[in-house]
């Protein structure tokens, strides 16, 4: 790697604070607009918008990880994702899903070189698996459906803005110096003040629709809160892996935030905890 230092060519200038933040609130505004916008169409435009999401994921997971051979890997793990989210479409039994979960891993598994490769083959499709399936799971849902998918996509949204500007204005001690640097306690607190509020907020709209979660107002603040918590300690753990990895961004996917990881890794958590919460309830009905 040739050092910039001594070089007669000119360094790229580094984007104004202002620009950068407009830049990634325009980034963001289209991507929440295309979240809701799938969202509320539901059906095969939402399965296959979380499908284009996992698969990103799984590519930025084994590029960064350097799992060998790449194409060849992310091409099994691919074709794997997306037969997953088709048996889900197709309402197709247990048997298979199980089937499909175990089968395009290890062959992606004996495709990698060294164990170091297959286990990182392996991680990036249990890790993708969950944003492929999880949030179409919740939209077709009988207890929860839409407005479950949005308490979600609140508590989430919330938590990351307020978590941003909170931590922007108040600094102070940090929360976790040796994965996150820039992350504080108050960006912390900030974040789960906003997504009680907004877990909240997303509820008593609901109700005034016609549509309401199963849980009262006092359990989904509660969740909302466990959620918020999830969703920082999923940012957190996605900062490490890039750390030990050694890059900023996953990718450069995205203008002013990076790549899809960075971008899912809080939902990702939060997608974790409902699939946890939803084979409680069905194990224990």
């Amino acid at each position: 790697m040739v050092s910039d230092q001594g070089s007669s060519l000119p360094s790229k200038p580094k984007p104004a604070p202002s620009q950068e933040l407009t830049t990634r609130v325009l980034s963001a505004i289209v991507m929440i607009a295309v979240a809701l916008l799938t969202a509320y169409w539901g059906g095969w435009p939402f399965a296959l918008l979380w499908l284009a999401a996992g698969i990103a994921v799984m590519v930025e997971w084994t590029s960064m990880t350097g799992a060998e051979p790449r194409r060849l890997v992310q091409a099994i793990l691919g074709i794997g994702l997306a037969v997953l989210s088709i048996l889900f479409m197709v309402d197709a039994g247990p048997g298979l899903f199980l089937a499909a979960g175990i089968a395009f891993p290890a062959a992606a598994a004996l495709a990698a070189r060294g164990t170091t490769g297959k286990v990182w083959a392996v991680a990036s499709f249990a890790y993708a698996a969950v944003i492929v399936l999880i949030p179409p799971m919740v939209r077709d849902h009988l207890d929860l459906g839409i407005l479950g998918l949005l308490w979600m996509f609140a508590v989430v949204w919330a938590t990351d803005i307020a978590a941003y500007f909170t931590g922007r204005t108040f600094g102070g001690p940090k929360l976790c110096p040796a994965i996150s640097p820039k992350k504080t306690w108050s960006g912390f607190i900030g974040g789960v003040i906003a997504a009680a509020l907004g877990g909240l907020l997303v509820a008593t709209a609901g109700n005034r629709y016609g549509l309401s979660l199963p849980f009262g107002l006092p359990g989904i603040a509660v969740l909302s809160i466990v959620a918020s918590i999830a969703s920082q300690i999923g940012d957190l753990g996605e900062s490490a892996l890039k750390r030990h990895c050694d890059v900023k961004d996953s990718s450069h996917l995205i203008p002013g935030h990076g790549g899809v990881m960075d971008r899912l890794d809080g939902f990702w958590a939060v997608c974790l905890i409902v699939a946890l919460a939803l084979l409680t309830a069905r194990f224990t009905a």
